[in-house]
């Protein structure tokens, strides 16, 4: 009998446990070797959820964790945590790994040893941006990238909600409440912000964009700046941190800008991440523009036979504007670890591209887009117009309905609906999947206009507000 193939994984997380798990019901270990190498503590766990943990919503870390590392070995993946993967050896189809200790230090033999493999699956994520700025490894300044990162967070604030008396920023406003600064104003950014008002600290968010989310279009993001300062969250544009503010014990009590400081208890970085790729870089794997890492269809790394990538170490093609772009979102990582492992396995599945379908919230505002936006759609060479309606939630005379603001981007002279963006109170985020589903299957507005959505008054005015932005589209492209 043939010996079995070894398929080495790197990254315990959404696409690397996803990909083992997926080979593993299509192939059976005497067939298949599969070990999973994970260089923290945690595998298999929704990062997504940190910010609604440290908020409270989620009651515990482990709700958070889909399958632990014991319930992985016991359906045969070689699952080996705390253990890094520090050299790609290509032409020799190998792998050097260390395993850390608790404390941190390094086993096995100092330099690590050597692992060969037969397929090989990067699912090395993506790093948070921290940039190098005085004061940004004091104690209090955290980031929300992992489990470890969200026991950190928790810690400080339980313990410093747990000392007499109100921290040093509160009584230097004299209202009684801490305070959180949060840098950025990305999706983390908000919701984090969300998370403290939750705990009842007054929150600064601190960003360097002229709008908060620049996932949206600049009067998209203007709606967010003006809810977020209606929640009573600080909201502060054009500013760059130009350092972290520390007391005399080391702990950060607040951030600096050129012109302005915040006092602090506790800061939270939320500037985004970039595709994790220095194993595949000094290997001479081939990264796209944004640093990840270019696959064909099947997730196979271009001019590579047996490596394998996914997740937020690599780039996706966009299928509106045609182009490669790092899109770190959970929902991509789950779906190309399922192909990864069934191109393995020795079934056989692809994975097209992206819209860029995105939903968050922060407090009772929620925020999504799907498709390009403007600056896009232009870049690509797109000829388009832009409309904006405002709607509600339910029909108008229903209890309880909400406002709510779209914006639809479509291709001049065909009608091709390029990309729809909506602000609005509770039930007006899910919304974006009707323009997502459209902008997959290449529907011009005109189409759009005819889609047999469901209507009831509790769920929508009879007119949904996405199919009244296509109405509005269609006119403008008309005349």
């Amino acid at each position: 009998m043939a010996a079995a193939e070894r398929m080495v994984v790197i990254g315990g997380d959404a696409v690397g446990m996803s990909a083992a798990s997926r080979a593993r019901r299509l192939k059976k270990p005497e067939e298949l070797e599969i070990v999973a190498f994970e260089r923290g503590r945690f595998a298999s766990f929704s990062a997504c959820g940190i910010p609604y943990w440290v908020g409270g919503q989620v009651g515990a870390r482990d709700d958070l964790i889909a399958r632990t590392p014991e319930e992985h070995r016991a359906r045969g993946i070689d699952l080996r945590m705390r253990t890094e993967v520090t050299e790609l050896d290509v032409a020799g189809r190998r792998v050097r790994v260390v395993e850390r200790d608790g404390d941190g230090g390094e086993g096995g033999g100092g330099d690590g040893r050597w692992v060969g493999y037969d397929h090989l699956v990067l699912a090395t994520g993506a790093r948070p941006v921290r940039p190098p700025l005085p004061g940004i490894d004091a104690e209090g300044v955290h980031g929300v990238q992992t489990l470890d990162d969200g026991e950190a967070l928790i810690a400080t604030l339980e313990g410093a909600e747990a000392r007499p008396g109100a921290g040093a920023a509160a009584r230097s406003y004299g209202d009684g409440r801490r305070r959180a600064v949060v840098v950025g104003a990305g999706y983390i950014g908000v919701e984090m912000a969300e998370a403290f008002v939750n705990r009842g600290y007054h929150v600064t968010v601190v960003d360097k964009g002229e709008q908060p989310m620049s996932t949206l279009d600049p009067d998209m993001g203007e709606l967010v700046y003006e809810a977020m300062c209606s929640m009573g969250i600080e909201t502060v544009r054009g500013a760059t941190v130009t350092e972290i503010l520390t007391d005399e014990r080391g702990r950060a009590r607040g951030v600096a800008t050129r012109d302005a400081e915040y006092p602090a208890d506790v800061v939270v970085l939320g500037l985004g991440v970039r595709p994790e790729t220095e194993l595949a870089r000094a290997a001479g794997l081939p990264l796209g523009e944004s640093g990840g890492l270019l696959t064909d269809l099947a997730m196979r790394v271009r001019g590579q036979e047996n490596i394998w990538a996914g997740g937020d170490c690599a780039e996706v093609l966009n299928l509106v504007s045609g182009r490669t772009q790092h899109v770190p979102l959970g929902t991509h990582a789950n779906k190309h670890g399922q192909v990864i492992g069934s191109n393995i396995g020795g079934d056989y599945a692809t994975f097209p591209g992206v819209v860029g379908t995105a939903v968050s919230k922060v407090c009772d505002l929620e925020i999504a887009r799907t498709g390009l936006l403007e600056r896009q759609a232009a870049a690509v060479g797109l000829r388009f117009e832009s409309v904006v309606i405002e709607s509600t939630t339910r029909a108008g005379y229903y209890p309880g309905t909400k406002p709510m603001r779209v914006k639809m981007i479509a291709e001049r002279r065909s009608g091709r609906l390029l990309g729809v963006q909506i602000v609005g109170r509770e039930n007006a985020g899910k919304r974006v999947d009707i323009a997502a589903v459209a902008l997959h299957t290449g529907l011009t507005v005109e189409q759009l206009t005819a889609l047999d959505l469901g209507y009831a008054p509790p769920f929508s005015p009879v007119w949904d507000p996405v199919l009244v932005a296509a109405r509005k589209a269609s006119s403008v492209l008309r005349t």
